[in-house]
């Protein structure tokens, strides 16, 4: 069933739950980045499986595939452009991130860019309205 052949409130309602979706995956990714972090540090402990890359490229490619669906489809609707590029911002430190060592710089990268990609997120939400 595409999106057009669904009834306007439900069009809206699947929306705004994908928004709410690329908002729950960006505080799972913050989540994911500081108790990773806490975990090695104190209990040195998962780092072969908590820092593995494929969690990351994953990840990123979720954040990449909901923001696609939910912000292009948000443009579609209410025409701004604000919220697209404040997530493709984010999206881009994210995707930075990947190319930098474990460490500091990746945190930080990371954190930034979920914090970035959910704003845009919530600017989707409030423009559709």
């Amino acid at each position: 069933m595409t999106p057009d052949a669904l009834p306007p409130a439900s069009r809206a309602s699947l929306r705004r739950r994908l928004d709410q979706i690329g908002i729950a995956l960006a505080g799972l990714c913050a989540l994911h980045c500081l108790l990773t972090l806490v975990v090695i540090s104190a209990l040195g402990l998962g780092g072969h499986f908590l820092l593995d890359e494929n969690i990351h490229r994953v990840g990123l490619l979720l954040a990449l595939i909901v923001a696609a669906v939910a912000i292009g489809w948000g443009i579609l609707r209410h025409r701004r452009m604000l919220p697209f590029a404040v997530a493709a911002l984010g999206l881009v430190l994210m995707a930075a991130a990947l190319f930098v060592p474990h460490g500091t710089n990746e945190l930080l990268l990371t954190l930034v860019g979920v914090a970035v990609v959910s704003v845009g997120h919530v600017l989707n939400l409030r423009a559709a309205r």
